[in-house]
């Protein structure tokens, strides 16, 4: 897959089916769409792109906003080359590009520059300034232009609209394996390993603190099952997520226990999935208390199959 962060930089000999979005999670609503793009993109000899935009314009309208992103870049660019996109435009939301109205950004970028001929958008899209853009102005100008023009209808699963905000939401109820199911693959947080209170070694639950990003959704507060990757091997764990309470700490960290594990992973990046919720943040009475709910997690942990 290419990566474009400029237009200019951009020459194909193919035109192109493309679709443009957010795509916060990748979820498979966004999926269907990359699907139906590489369909069309097969049938009628057209190279496959996504335009999507980095850093998340919200981050330009609302900067005091405290918004969380289920997706890193990296994670981003990975989801969408595994699933077979040819090219992806990271736009950054500037102040000349917030200012093209619908028809402009058509005109200008889509026709223009990308050359676009089949153009999929997902079923509540808009975009343009005041979000003058929609599927009714891409029909009219589809004639004009010379381009088609198809939007998707909404993913659905259990008779409910999949998107990123019920993703979001899912994750920050505890409710792992609906948030799963609805992305079609396992959340994942990444990050680098860093010194804590290590308190767990004392206690025989020696965990690893992980440093994520600011910007990454964290799921509610509590324990959970995951997968830890670790120098490319994968373990089973358990983590938490929240600030220790049981010992008095006020930070929100994130740390994983690995099961069967030993080393020194200080400045190590390591990636969890998580699997399943195990039970909300506890405030226990001591120490011993403590220790008898983590070995019934670790318990839980090791019958859980991955």
């Amino acid at each position: 897959m290419k990566v474009f962060k400029n237009f200019k930089d951009y020459s194909s000999q193919k035109p192109l089916a493309l679709s443009l979005g957010m795509f916060d999670g990748v979820h498979l609503g966004h999926k269907s769409i990359m699907d139906e793009l590489i369909k069309i993109g097969s049938e009628n000899n057209l190279e496959t792109a996504v335009l999507t935009f980095w850093p998340h314009p919200r981050f330009v309208f609302n900067p005091n906003e405290d918004l969380k992103l289920l997706n890193m870049l990296e994670e981003k660019k990975f989801l969408m080359e595994k699933y077979g996109i040819d090219n992806l435009f990271l736009k950054e939301f500037d102040e000349e590009f917030r200012n093209l109205t619908g028809e402009e950004f058509v005109r200008q970028i889509l026709i223009e520059k990308l050359n676009v001929k089949y153009l999929i958008i997902g079923y509540d899209h808009s975009f343009g300034k005041n979000k003058s853009g929609n599927f009714e102005l891409l029909q009219k100008l589809s004639k004009e232009l010379d381009f088609e023009v198809e939007q998707m209808e909404a993913i659905n699963i259990h008779e409910n609209n999949i998107s990123s905000t019920k993703v979001r939401n899912a994750l920050l109820n505890g409710d792992i394996k609906e948030a799963n199911e609805m992305l079609g693959y396992s959340y994942s947080v990444s990050g680098t390993v860093v010194h804590g209170k290590k308190i767990g070694r004392t206690i025989g639950y020696p965990t690893a603190n992980i440093d994520t990003e600011s910007i990454k959704l964290l799921p509610k507060k509590g324990a959970y099952i995951v997968e830890v990757y670790v120098k490319g091997q994968q373990y089973k764990g358990m983590l938490s997520v929240g600030t220790n309470p049981t010992v008095n700490g006020e930070k929100l960290t994130v740390e994983v226990y690995i099961l069967d594990f030993e080393g020194d992973i200080y400045d190590e990046k390591i990636t969890v999935k998580f699997r399943d919720f195990l039970h909300d943040e506890i405030k226990f009475e001591g120490l011993e208390k403590l220790i008898e709910r983590l070995d019934e997690d670790k318990r839980l942990t090791e019958e859980f199959e991955f």
